[in-house]
């Protein structure tokens, strides 16, 4: 499958459209997410990501006032793909360009691997969430200080 990826960024309430519709397909149908679980404050106060095959939203990110990526989400017919992978590697360049010291996430265990090969480090114990096991994640992206001084 050829894919013509286009990546934008914007408020909620310029993507939300397509960023439900991906999260609504992956983590609640998929991963059976209460829908009141799913959805937060914290949409809109966050910076989201979308890639585009086309004009077919396929995956989505939010980047939260904390540093925190959160909500990364990959339509199942385009898994594999790489998709995920250059999505993280955008915001992951996003943040540098808006100088962010660091960037953290709370992944979900069978996706430690993945954030690893971006560079980010685990963190603290596994805890539960949704049900799903999860752990935190953290990336430096700051070379003048270290991850000690950060925690």
């Amino acid at each position: 499958m050829v894919i013509d990826q286009e990546i934008r960024v914007g408020s909620w309430q310029m993507l939300q459209a397509d960023a439900r519709f991906i999260r609504e397909q992956v983590f609640i149908l998929e991963q059976h997410i209460p829908e009141s679980e799913e959805w937060d404050l914290e949409d809109d106060r966050s910076l989201h990501f979308i890639v585009f095959d086309a004009n077919q939203a396929i995956a989505t990110a939010r980047l939260l006032q904390n540093h925190s990526i959160g909500r990364v989400a990959v339509l199942k017919a385009y898994r594999g793909q790489g998709i995920g992978l250059a999505l993280m590697k955008f915001i992951i360049d996003h943040a540098k360009k808006l100088k962010l010291p660091f960037l953290i996430l709370s992944a979900q265990i069978h996706a430690i691997g993945f954030y690893e090969v971006l560079g980010f480090s685990l963190q603290g114990e596994e805890y539960l969430d949704c049900g799903i096991p999860h752990i935190e994640m953290y990336l430096n992206l700051d070379s003048s200080s270290n991850h000690d001084e950060e925690c």
